[in-house]
């Protein structure tokens, strides 16, 4: 069973903008784009970094260590690694490309609220 959990205000997030927040024991990736608002899991499903840290173009964020993309409306994979080259072959064979958790937002007056 899903539950709306608050994990903002539509003023705390400027337009293209992004950060970390902890609710209900996970890490969610919160993101503003125009008026409309995304939540993912934080964490790469390759490295396990923080996308937070990574670079928000429209809907897409990027992994600042290993250019993986994702897009935020869907967790869809844009691009799982960076280059073509033999090391990018060889980390997509020992893990293979996997979407991003993507989260329900509703925004409420000034609250923002992701579907757990």
């Amino acid at each position: 069973m899903s539950n709306l959990v608050e994990v903002g205000k539509t003023n705390e997030l400027e337009n293209g903008a992004m950060k970390e927040v902890l609710t209900e024991g996970r890490e969610i990736l919160l993101a503003r784009v125009g008026d409309d608002y995304y939540a993912a899991d934080n964490r790469c499903p390759h490295m396990r970094g923080k996308l937070s840290r990574g670079k928000l173009e429209g809907t897409i964020v990027t992994f600042p260590v290993l250019g993986s993309q994702f897009d935020l409306n869907n967790g869809g994979v844009i691009r799982w690694l960076k280059g073509t080259g033999l090391l990018s072959k060889i980390g997509k064979a020992l893990k293979s490309p996997q979407p991003l958790k993507t989260y329900n937002v509703t925004v409420t007056g000034y609250g923002v609220l992701v579907e757990i």
